[in-house]
C-alpha cells in the first residue's frame, strides 16, 4: 500500500481531537506506533472485516489491526479456523502471519479516547472506507464488528440506516452484488459478559465462508 493512497493516509491529522490524543499517548509510550493504523491484507480480497478503531495497547501499539490486544485473540483464531489466516495468533506487525482472501480494517484509523470515536470522527474517516469497499469484488462479504462499523459501512456505500438495521448475524445486500454480515464486536467486554461467545463468533465466519462459496 502506497503512502497517501486513497484508502489510507499514514500522516492523516484531520481530526484535531484524535491527533492531539495520539500526540499525548506518544509522549507516554514513545515506542508505540501512535499513528493512523493501516489496513492489514491486500486490496480486492473477497472478505473485508471492519472493526471500530485501534485499541490503546493493541493496534495503536503494534501498528496492525487487532494485534496485541484481547479482541485480536478471538478474531485471528477464528479467521485461522476458517482458512482466512495462516496462523491462529497475531503478535506483531512483522510476524509471519498472512491473510488469505481477507483484509482487516477499522471504521476509524486512529486511537480514540476511551475507545469511543465521536460521530464526526467516524464521518471524517469514512472516505478511506469508501475506497476500501470499492475494491471488494462482486460476491464479496463485508463483516461489520459492531453497530458503529455497520453504520460506517452503510454510509460508505450510500445506504440509509433504516435500509439495513444492525443485529448479530443479520445479512444485508450491498450495492454491486456484495453482502454485509453483522457481528457483535469481539471486545473483551462482549466476550467476558458472554454477549458474544466463541461459538457465536465462529458461526459468523462459517456463514461468511458459506456466502463466499455462493
Amino acid at each position: 500500500m502506497s503512502e497517501g493512497s486513497a484508502d489510507f493516509d499514514p500522516g492523516c491529522r484531520r481530526c484535531e481531537r484524535l491527533a492531539s490524543f495520539l500526540d499525548e499517548v506518544r509522549g507516554r509510550h514513545p515506542q508505540y506506533h501512535c499513528r493512523p493504523v493501516p489496513p492489514f491484507g491486500g486490496p480486492r480480497q473477497r472478505l473485508l472485516v471492519v472493526g471500530l478503531a485501534p485499541g490503546l495497547h493493541g493496534a495503536n501499539r503494534t501498528g496492525r489491526p487487532f494485534t496485541g490486544d484481547h479482541a485480536g485473540i478471538l478474531l485471528y483464531r477464528t479467521l485461522h479456523v476458517h482458512g482466512f489466516a495462516s496462523r491462529a495468533e497475531s503478535i506483531a506487525a512483522d510476524d509471519a502471519l498472512e491473510l488469505h482472501d481477507c483484509r482487516i480494517t477499522n471504521a476509524v484509523k486512529c486511537l480514540p479516547p476511551a475507545n469511543k470515536p465521536l460521530p464526526a470522527e467516524v464521518r471524517q474517516c469514512n472516505d478511506y472506507l469508501v475506497a476500501e469497499l470499492a475494491e471488494v469484488p462482486e460476491g464479496g462479504v463485508v463483516v461489520a464488528l459492531g453497530a458503529i462499523a455497520h453504520a460506517a459501512v452503510l454510509r460508505a456505500v450510500g445506504l440509509k440506516p433504516a435500509q439495513a438495521r444492525f443485529a448479530h448475524g443479520a445479512v444485508h445486500e450491498l450495492p454491486r452484488g456484495r453482502i454485509l454480515l453483522d457481528s457483535y464486536h469481539c471486545s473483551r467486554y462482549n466476550t467476558q459478559t458472554r454477549r458474544l461467545t466463541a461459538d457465536m463468533f465462529d458461526g459468523i465466519f462459517a456463514r461468511a465462508r458459506h456466502l463466499l462459496a455462493g
